[in-house]
């Protein structure tokens, strides 16, 4: 058995937008990301939008978006970072009502993800 892997996320939920839906997704995907993309550290980024409730009922998020580091400390290196700076006050200009952001370590063990 090999030893488990340690990696660091950052989840964005993001609430559905009460005012222009468009114009979220259009400073959100050609503003915000090529921003976050730049992030000294960054592993993967996944983007899921309008996330379905498999439990029934609608979902409280139109969009979840899950960034992947090395570790916590390339995370807050990331983040402290001029582009993640950049990247958190553009996200904040029009999503600071909207968006929740969790950062967690996680185990990856034998292409399992525990944490």
């Amino acid at each position: 058995m090999t030893t488990p892997a340690t990696k660091a996320k950052l989840l964005a939920l993001y609430n559905v937008p009460e005012a222009d839906r468009e114009l979220f997704d259009k400073q959100y995907f050609e503003s915000h990301i090529p921003l976050a993309k730049k992030m000294p550290g960054l592993r993967g980024m996944a983007i899921c939008k309008k996330p379905k409730n498999l439990m029934g009922g609608q979902s409280p998020y139109y969009m979840i978006a899950e960034l992947t580091f090395d570790d916590m400390a390339a995370l807050k290196a990331a983040l402290s970072s001029p582009e993640g700076q950049e990247a958190g006050n553009n996200i904040m200009s029009f999503a600071s009502n909207y968006i929740t952001m969790l950062s967690s370590e996680v185990e990856v063990t034998e292409g399992a993800v525990v944490g």
